[in-house]
């Protein structure tokens, strides 16, 4: 029997029909295929700027675990729940603590990049080597061995001195050179003024036109601090003062010692080693910071491709 052919009106709807289908079948598809990307966290890249607030402590050496530095006042100014390193210094009050601006790379010339109200400048290798692919309002720590930090100690900073020594008793100076070492001191014969190296007594022995002599007044087992620690008169005899310097092995990286002249541009030492057997004791004048392994702890604040 012949099929009977179907309606037109039929033909019609089945087609607008798969018309329809395919149609919004075809929309689903292309949404989906062209959906953008999740939204996550921006993380720090490479040739990246970002703002951070840190704070920097000693992983290695005597004073492990102390603060060094930080861009943080409440850390600055509290010792007793962040205990600061031998050379840790304010730097003025809270307005100058503020997060430090970091390029990531090594590339930023040395004056830096500026831009949002900041300059963004180079860092110690580890420190921006330890922020790529750290995100946002979190913070990480960041272990820096010497090599990606401030480097190896410079050995031509050190410098050794005697546990025991002697200063004479009178010192002979020219005018010029009195003035410089005993500011605001007249030369009158007989006065007597507090030394300012010992703090002992001193006294005026002599002054001519071209010259003073002082004589020095200690007592035996008077103690001063002249470089940072106690000095005890040991004696007193042939015209000479022997003192000792108090120091042991326990001292060792934990005293910060001044002296009179430069060595590598700085006044400032740490005695890093105590001999009784040789009678010398050494002076590092490197920064605290150079030989040590360090830890940043890092709280990223903005990201700036």
């Amino acid at each position: 029997m012949a099929q009977r052919p179907r309606p037109f009106w039929l033909i019609a709807v089945l087609l607008a029909a798969i018309f329809v289908v395919a149609g919004v079948g075809g929309g689903l598809l292309y949404l989906a295929n062209h959906a953008g990307p999740s939204p996550g966290p921006k993380t720090i890249g490479l040739g990246d700027n970002v703002t951070v607030n840190y704070i920097g402590r000693f992983g290695s050496g005597p004073q492990f675990g102390r603060v060094f530095d930080t861009s943080i006042y409440s850390v600055a100014i509290n010792d007793g729940s962040y205990p600061k390193s031998l050379e840790f210094a304010l730097r003025g009050n809270a307005t100058t603590y503020t997060p430090l601006g970091v390029h990531i790379g090594p590339t930023a010339p040395s004056s830096g990049y500026s831009g949002h109200n900041t300059s963004f400048g180079q860092v110690v290798t580890g420190f921006w080597r330890g922020l790529v692919g750290a995100s946002g309002n979190h913070t990480i720590f960041v272990t820096i061995p010497p090599d990606e930090g401030y480097g190896a100690s410079n050995k031509s900073c050190y410098a050794t001195a005697p546990i025991n020594y002697q200063v004479p008793l009178l010192v002979v100076l020219p005018t010029a050179s009195f003035a410089t070492a005993y500011p605001n001191v007249t030369k009158t014969v007989g006065a007597e003024f507090e030394d300012p190296t010992y703090h002992w007594e001193d006294l005026i022995y002599s002054s001519n036109s071209s010259s003073v002599t002082v004589e020095n007044l200690p007592t035996i087992g008077f103690v001063s601090k002249p470089n940072g620690w106690p000095v005890t008169v040991a004696n007193i005899s042939g015209g000479k003062i022997w003192l000792t310097n108090d120091l042991t092995s326990a001292n060792v990286g934990l005293v910060l010692g001044h002296s009179a002249t430069k060595t590598c541009s700085t006044t400032k030492f740490i005695v890093t080693a105590v001999d009784h057997a040789t009678g010398l004791y050494t002076e590092d004048f490197n920064s605290e910071t150079v030989g040590q392994t360090l830890i940043f702890e890092i709280t990223v604040v903005d990201i700036y491709r």
